[in-house]
């Protein structure tokens, strides 16, 4: 019996901000995020959904952590039931899909296994709502495919798909603002995953890397375009961190990135383009 849902789909009439740790390192560094980041978003007034890592399969290297595996459902779970908070994970095989729907709202697919037809049949048998982040390889006029196959499972639940970079050259990502406003005419909501987007992908011999330095003018960037979701990774000490350490946020900069956004989308949704372009 699956879960019942703290979500059944994404509200495009305000933003939605999903946010926590890269990995699931431990409930209680979960829990410290997730405090931190559901007061945030209560004082700003918009939805929050928790999100953290139980595997973490894609990584740059073999060698690299991927996390506590299956396990960690049950701590997600209960972080789900103690604060009520919806939460999002990835998979990575069809054969976590059934497990992971049971503890969370949101199964999300990872970049690069976003035309992993099998496993997005999986996760689309299970109902919830799934969030596919678009591979840093593909057109974003390539989605609607993802979503046609998607949709042609019965009991689909919302789809959802999220922008995180485009690969230029080597060791390098750029967002071309230009793929939200593709993805917006899709039919489905658009989250921009502003901590992702600033990886360097094997850039620190054999490790990702990225550039910390460049999320809030990205985010405040696709704020301006035009989003339904916000995606941050959120880390009380990134260098720290077991994954991705150079591109979480520690909070106090989850919160000045949050506020500027959070204006900049009040601002748009208030103000009709043509009133812009007309001004």
């Amino acid at each position: 019996m699956t879960r019942s849902r703290l979500l059944d789909k994404l509200d495009r009439s305000s933003l939605t901000v999903i946010a926590g740790p890269c990995m699931f390192e431990s409930k209680a560094l979960a829990r410290e995020v997730l405090e931190f980041m559901k007061a945030e978003c209560a004082t700003l007034g918009v939805t929050y959904v928790f999100k953290s890592s139980f595997d973490k399969a894609n990584r740059t290297s073999a060698n690299s952590v991927r996390g506590p595996g299956l396990q960690a459902l049950a701590g997600l779970a209960e972080l789900r039931e103690t604060y009520q908070v919806p939460v999002l994970t990835d998979i990575h095989s069809p054969q976590q899909a059934a497990a992971a729907a049971e503890s969370v709202d949101i199964l999300q697919i990872p970049a690069f296994l976003c035309e992993d037809w099998e496993l997005l049949r999986a996760a689309a048998k299970t109902g919830r709502i799934l969030q596919i982040k678009k591979g840093q390889y593909l057109a974003p006029e390539r989605m609607v495919v993802i979503k046609q196959a998607l949709e042609s499972v019965p009991g689909c639940g919302q789809i959802v798909f999220c922008e995180r970079g485009t690969t230029q050259g080597y060791h390098n990502l750029v967002v071309d603002f230009r793929n939200l406003d593709i993805m917006n005419t899709l039919g489905t909501p658009v989250v921009f995953d502003a901590t992702h987007s600033v990886q360097l992908p094997g850039a620190a011999a054999g490790a990702s890397s990225g550039k910390r330095e460049h999320i809030p003018a990205l985010a405040r960037a696709a704020a301006a375009v035009g989003i339904d979701g916000l995606f941050m990774e959120v880390h009380p000490n990134p260098s720290t961190a077991l994954s991705d350490k150079d591109t979480q946020l520690n909070p106090q900069e989850a919160r000045a990135v949050l506020k500027q956004v959070v204006a900049i989308d009040r601002i748009r949704r208030q103000l009709p383009l043509a009133a812009m372009v007309n001004t």
